[in-house]
C-alpha cells in the first residue's frame, strides 16, 4: 500500500474508532453499563458476572498484513464472580475461569485465519493449561539483504499445546510445550537466493521447556510487578519436524508507578541455530515496525513505556524502543539498528479488573502505523 494510502486509511480507523467509543457511551448509558463510584462508563460488572459466550470484535491494524476485522467468540465456564466466591468458600485461592475461544479474521491484502483453544486453571491454579489450534493463509514480504520487497503467501496449520506448573507458593511456573506448524510458501516472483527450495514445503515440530514468573498485579493493565518467560526449544525428526533446529526465547516485563505516572520496560532475546526455515527465523518486534520487516537468525529488543494517569479513566501514553535482526545474513556490526517510538492514549474500561482500552501511533524508519491496544501492548 502507498504511504499516502495508508495514512488515509489510518486516519478512517482512527475516526471509526472515536465513532465507536462516542457510540459504546450511547449504548452505556441505555444499559446501565456506569460505574457505581463516578458514573462513568464501564464494564466491569458486566465482564465479572458474564458466563456463557462473550462475543468479542476484532480489530487488526498490523502494517505487515494491511488493515483488517473478524469475530471471536469467548466461552467462560463460569463467570469471574462466580469463580471467586467458589474458591473462597473452599478457602482456595482465586483463580480464573476455563474459557474456550473460536475466533477469525481477515485483512484488506488477503490474508486470513481461524483458531479455537482452551484455557484451563486446574487443582487451584498449581497446573495451567494452554491448548489451540489454528489455520490462516498469510500474505508477507520476506526482505533481501538490500531491503528489497518480495512478495509471498505463506499457507499454514499449527497446533500448540501448553501444560505448567507452579513451584512452590511464589509466582514461578514450569512445564513444557510442544508446537507443530505445518506450512506451504510460494513467492510471488522469484525465489530469492538465501531461501532454499525444500523450504517451500516444510513442517516444523518442536518440544520446548518453559520457565515463567510473575509477580502483576493485574493480567490486564499492569501498574507493578514482573513477567518473565524463557522457552528453550529444539525441533527433531522425532517431533515431526523436517528441518533440525534451536531456539531460545527470553521475554522480561516490569512496571513501577511513580505517583501519577507508570514506567515500563521491556527486553525480548531472541536467538536460533541449526537448520531455520527462512519464515521462522527470529524478527524485531516494536510499534511502528511491521512484523518480519527486519528478520535473521537472531533478534534483540529493548523498548520503554511510560503511561501519565491524567485522571481516574483517562492516561496517556508515550514508548520508544530500539532493535536488532543479526547473525546469518549480517553480523551484529552490519545490521541495521532499528529505532522506533510513538504515543497514544488510554480509557479505564473496566475499573475492577484495571483494563484500559485506546490507541497507539507509531513511527519506524519506514513508515507509521496506528495499534488498537486492549490491555498492555506487550503481550
Amino acid at each position: 500500500m502507498r504511504k499516502s494510502s495508508r495514512r488515509a486509511h489510518a486516519a478512517r480507523v482512527l475516526g471509526a474508532c472515536v465513532l465507536a467509543i462516542a457510540a459504546c457511551g450511547g449504548a452505556a448509558h441505555a444499559q446501565r453499563l456506569r460505574d457505581a463510584d463516578d458514573g462513568a462508563f464501564d464494564v466491569s460488572d458486566y465482564l465479572l458476572r458474564h458466563r456463557g459466550v462473550l462475543p468479542v470484535p476484532i480489530l487488526v491494524t498490523e502494517p505487515a498484513v494491511g488493515y483488517g476485522a473478524g469475530l471471536g467468540a469467548v466461552y467462560f465456564s463460569q463467570s469471574f464472580e462466580e469463580r471467586a466466591e467458589a474458591s473462597r468458600a473452599k478457602g482456595e485461592p482465586v483463580t480464573p475461569p476455563d474459557l474456550s475461544v473460536l475466533a477469525g479474521f481477515k485483512t484488506e491484502n488477503g490474508t486470513w485465519g481461524g483458531a479455537v483453544g482452551h484455557m484451563g486453571f486446574w487443582d487451584e491454579d498449581r497446573w495451567r493449561y494452554l491448548g489451540a489450534v489454528a489455520r490462516a493463509s498469510l500474505n508477507l514480504d520476506y526482505f533481501s539483504i538490500s531491503g528489497q520487497a518480495q512478495a509471498y503467501q505463506l499457507d499454514a496449520t499449527a497446533l500448540i499445546q501448553q501444560l505448567v506448573r507452579r513451584v512452590g507458593t511464589a509466582g514461578w511456573f514450569v512445564g513444557g510445550r510442544y508446537t507443530y506448524v505445518s506450512t506451504t510458501s510460494s513467492f510471488a516472483n522469484q525465489l530469492p537466493t538465501d531461501v532454499p527450495l525444500r523450504e517451500l514445503d516444510i513442517a516444523i515440530g518442536k518440544l520446548g521447556l518453559i520457565v515463567d514468573y510473575d509477580t502483576r498485579d493485574n493480567i490486564f493493565t499492569p501498574n507493578k510487578g514482573t513477567f518473565f518467560e524463557m522457552e528453550a526449544a529444539f525441533a527433531r525428526g522425532a517431533f515431526g519436524s523436517d528441518d533440525n533446529f534451536q531456539s531460545l526465547y527470553a521475554r522480561a516485563y516490569h512496571w513501577e508507578p511513580m505517583g501519577d505516572f507508570v514506567l515500563g520496560v521491556r527486553g525480548d532475546a531472541r536467538m536460533t541455530s541449526g537448520e531455520v526455515p527462512f519464515y521462522a527465523q527470529p524478527y524485531i518486534v516494536l510499534r511502528g515496525v511491521p512484523a518480519v520487516r527486519y528478520q535473521d537468525r537472531n533478534a534483540l529488543v529493548t523498548e520503554g513505556e511510560v503511561r501519565w494517569n491524567l485522571d481516574r479513566r483517562w492516561a496517556l501514553v508515550g514508548f520508544a524502543g530500539v532493535g536488532k535482526a543479526y547473525g546469518r545474513r549480517q553480523s551484529w556490526a552490519e545490521a541495521d539498528t532499528v529505532w522506533a517510538g510513538g504515543a497514544g492514549f488510554r480509557y479505564l474500561l473496566a475499573r475492577k479488573l484495571n483494563l484500559y482500552a485506546g490507541i497507539d501511533v507509531a513511527r519506524g524508519p519506514e513508515d507509521g502505523a496506528v495499534y488498537i491496544q486492549v490491555g498492555s501492548a506487550w503481550r
